[in-house]
């Protein structure tokens, strides 16, 4: 197809041939073409088709009435390559079986399927360049758009070419690469408009046409075939150019006999276009003999196999200009040969649209359907054929309890302002204390969510006293959430601690951990260690699944369990619980329980020493905030500044002022890091001393160390000793133990230097190692030790470094200079240079993972895993993974 073919569209034609060279070279290209209605995208389309010689070609479009149905859309790109689904590994085979609706299973997560469609389409593209065009992107179903977002974001080293046509925004294709298709200018326009002109036309009736259109070419052809030359002449209506061709094509649809309307308007409310289920609906509803015939002269509509409008704007301009009352017949008529067997969501969506009045059994077959969608990792479509079913629901009670399902799925989904609006609704249904308190205990998750944890804590702890009659175990449950939420709120705690409900017999986990925390802050730490140690024995043991979500951020995130382990001084088993909590919030779908448990392993990794780990981590955060709209949690952030030496000299007062306490207690404890690092003690000290003092769960013990530091360095030797008082009761860790040590030897005990080195060697603290090295060789310069100085000062610098902690690092030099030192500086690892997604998968290589497990694990292809290598092996200077085992990164 020469671009002759397309007016004005040179650049255009331009961009999508480079795209296709570029992914026929084997760079994953994806593009998205952005662009009013009718301004030509669908045949720029075309036109990457026509020109993609070699490659093979598959197509889906958007359907807004199909957008209720999850994967509608990527089932039908996918389609032509399902015979190939044996060939992916069995959790992707099992994960888009599932999703597709072909097989039963566990219910997939949207990450999973995004890593089974890459796969799938790596796997085609192995054997022959591909090419998929997605027509009306805007309308695809939300599981769709997100999986294929995914997929788009991963296309590095594919012969693959994704391009997207959307009219309006999709959040989950926002970011990616675009070109705004304009209009034509007014040669190209005028052109254009000569092709359909019927005979001569007066110079002002054209300059008016060509106005009217704003180089819109759908515009141009239609508005002439839809008016007279005098209406022409007289204006058009004002209005959306978008209305005004529809208006176009429902003038071109009136004229036609009634019958035939009736089977454009079935076609339109068929969204598959399925040729058989239209032709039996039309016997259902006694068309006559041929009324396809006219519908055919109009050049609006086709039928063969399957049944096609010319574009998108006849199908709603048939549906919009039909009787409220012809559309639920044909509804109905779709329904009756629809087989439910085969396709019941289809029927009963149908069956809903056909339906005006209140309707038990069609509302049930809704509610059905929305748990066959819940358990296709559909969260958001599951709500829509709830809140549809609510509408249809009779008997108000009942009315109420599905919109408070329909809530929950939503919130699951991340879509926090949808699922309190329909809270809003559950409550002006009759009154029932029961679901009163569900509501109440919904909305102070969605508080917890929306970062809003003042107004969480007392929303919960209300909800936990009114459930207490109806469901003990929930109100024990709540009760924890709530005392988990006045935490980060930092709220007085005593006092909501004391009203703790009794616990059953024998006491679950959740129990246990309630029990801990209570005791923790009524009686103290030291009669504490005894609870907390029982429950923490009990929740390594506990099994849950992604149909827990919404309990595992209490159980084992940083509201609950993270906070049991991190008092207990149990590293290892911090970084397991939030390993944990990323992983079943992936498993579930869930994206705003997932943020917090990004931040939760981020800050681990960061304690780890694992800068670029906790990178990707951070970015991944931020990432799902653009796509849902809630902010990033964030307080990973703080601490990955800290340890960069950077400053964030305004987070303490924007906690508070957001009345989240806990993120101000968390932005003094990483400020006093962060003025420790750059030598700024008093400053250290300063910050230090606000933690020290609250009396704040996990951080008035994390930052003991950091106060003794900074006080050691002011002269303070009072708070060094007040430190290491604090420290007594402590339970014993490696970790412990080494900071322990930290105080001693900074109180005075040289010998305990050396100790805690010994103690931190056997954790994962990489950072607390370097910096014990530090401290040691700081003091033996200053004893005048300068060569066994060197030795540990050198080992500080080297790991602080390799930690990401480049003020601690520098400190660490400083102290080499002063010994004497006259070695170079080393500032750039070879490793420095490696992105955040390259230092995962050289470390995986590196364990012994293959490029398949890897592309597993971090949700790309086998193929990018091997692009990311080459590009590992050149930066850190080896040849293979033998090698890379003993390189330094």
């Amino acid at each position: 197809m020469s671009d002759e073919g397309l007016l004005g569209r040179r650049t255009e034609g331009e961009t999508l041939d480079r795209l296709l060279t570029q992914a026929r070279s084997g760079a994953g290209q994806v593009l998205v073409l952005r662009g009013e209605a009718g301004i030509g995208k669908t045949a720029l389309l075309d036109r990457v088709s026509a020109r993609a010689a070699g490659f093979r070609v598959t197509r889906a479009a958007g359907v807004e009435s199909e957008s209720a149905f999850p994967y509608a859309g990527l089932h039908q790109l996918c389609v032509p390559f399902l015979d190939r689904l044996d060939k992916l590994p069995p959790p992707q085979r099992e994960a888009l079986g599932t999703a597709f609706g072909m097989a039963s299973g566990p219910r997939p997560t949207r990450f999973m399927v995004g890593l089974a469609v890459l796969t799938l389409l790596a796997e085609v593209a192995d054997e022959q360049p591909l090419v998929c065009l997605v027509d009306d992107a805007q309308w695809l179903d939300s599981m769709s758009s997100a999986v294929l977002g995914f997929v788009a974001r991963r296309l590095l080293a594919e012969r693959i070419a994704l391009v997207f046509v959307l009219r309006e925004g999709n959040d989950y294709l926002d970011g990616l690469p675009e070109l705004f298709v304009r209009g034509l200018d007014d040669v190209d326009a005028r052109a254009l408009l000569e092709s359909v002109l019927r005979g001569p036309v007066d110079g002002r009736v054209r300059d008016r046409i060509v106005a009217e259109a704003r180089g819109n070419p759908l515009a141009l052809l239609e508005l002439p075939r839809a008016w007279t030359t005098a209406e022409l002449a007289d204006g058009l209506d004002a209005g959306p150019l978008t209305s005004r061709i529809e208006d176009a094509f429902v003038r071109q649809i009136a004229p036609l006999p009634a019958d035939t309307r009736l089977l454009m308007l079935t076609a339109a409310a068929e969204p598959l276009g399925d040729a058989t289920l239209l032709w039996q609906a039309a016997g259902l509803l006694g068309l006559g003999a041929d009324p396809a015939a006219a519908a055919l002269g109009t050049g609006l509509i086709e039928f063969g196999a399957r049944v096609q409008f010319r574009h998108p704007l006849v199908r709603s301009a048939v549906y919009r200009s039909a009787s409220t009352v012809d559309r639920m017949r044909v509804h109905r008529a779709l329904a009756d040969v629809t087989d439910p067997a085969i396709d019941p969501d289809r029927r009963a969506w149908h069956r809903a649209q056909g339906t005006a009045a209140p309707d038990e059994e069609v509302a049930a077959d809704l509610e059905n359907s929305a748990g066959r969608a819940q358990a296709r990792g559909g969260l958001l479509a599951a709500a829509a054929f709830l809140e549809q079913a609510a509408v249809l629901t009779p008997e108000p009670g009942r009315r109420a309890s599905r919109e408070l399902a329909a809530a929950r799925a939503k919130r699951d989904a991340g879509a926090l302002e949808a699922s309190l609006r329909l809270l809003s609704a559950v409550e002006a249904g009759p009154p029932d204390e029961h679901r009163g308190a569900l509501v109440e205990h919904l909305r102070g998750h969605i508080a917890f969510d929306q970062r809003r944890v003042s107004d969480a804590a007392p929303l919960l702890f209300s909800a936990a006293g009114r459930l207490a009659p109806f469901d003990a175990d929930l109100a024990r449950e709540t009760h924890l959430e709530a005392l988990s939420a006045a935490i980060w709120a930092g709220a007085p705690l005593a006092d909501a601690a004391r009203t703790t409900p009794p616990p059953r017999t024998p006491a679950s986990a959740l129990d246990l951990v309630l029990d801990a925390l209570t005791t923790r802050i009524t009686a103290g730490y030291p009669a504490a260690v005894a609870p907390m140690t029982r429950a923490l024995d009990e929740l390594r043991g506990l099994k849950v699944g992604a149909d827990d979500i919404s309990r595992v951020p209490w159980l084992f995130g940083n509201r609950a369990g993270g906070i049991i382990a991190s008092e207990l001084w149990d590293f290892d088993t911090r970084r397991a619980f939030a390993q944990q909590q990323v992983r079943l919030s992936r498993d579930a779908g869930a994206l705003v329980q997932l943020q917090f448990a990004l931040n939760f392993l981020a800050d681990n990794e960061l304690m780890a020493g694992e800068p670029a780990a906790a990178q990707a981590l951070i970015e991944e955060d931020q990432r799902i905030s653009e796509v849902t709209g809630t902010p990033p949690v964030g307080y990973a952030v703080l601490l990955r500044a800290a340890y960069r030496g950077e400053a964030t000299s305004t987070a303490r007062e924007e906690a508070l002022a957001a009345g989240q306490g806990r993120l101000a207690v968390i932005a003094d404890w990483t400020a006093a890091i962060l003025h420790n690092g750059l030598g700024r003690h008093d400053l250290a000290r300063d910050a230090a001393l606000r933690v020290f003092g609250s009396d704040a769960l996990v951080y008035s013990c994390l930052i003991t160390s950091e106060l003794a530091e900074a006080a050691s360095r002011t002269g303070d030797t009072a708070l060094v000793a007040e430190a290491l008082e604090r420290s007594e009761p402590w339970a014993d860790t490696q970790w412990s133990l080494g900071i322990k040590a930290r105080l001693r030897a900074l109180n005075g005990d040289s010998a305990a230097f050396a100790e805690s080195i010994a103690c931190l060697e056997r954790t994962a603290l990489r950072p607390e190692l370097g910096r014990a090295h530090l401290l040691y060789g700081e003091w033996l310069r200053r004893e005048g030790q300068r060569v066994e100085a060197r030795e540990h000062l050198r080992t500080a610098h080297e790991t602080l470094t390799a930690c990401g902690m480049p003020a601690f690092a520098d400190r660490a030099w400083r102290e080499l200079q002063a010994t004497g030192e006259t070695a170079r500086k080393r500032t750039a690892e070879p490793t420095d240079e490696l992105t955040a997604q390259e230092y995962q998968i050289a470390r995986l290589a590196r364990e012994g993972y293959s490029n398949p497990e890897i592309g597993t694990r971090l949700f790309i292809s086998p193929r990018t895993v091997e692009w990311h290598l080459r590009k590992v092996f050149g930066k850190v200077g080896v040849t293979s993974r033998r090698q890379l085992r003993d390189a330094k990164f």
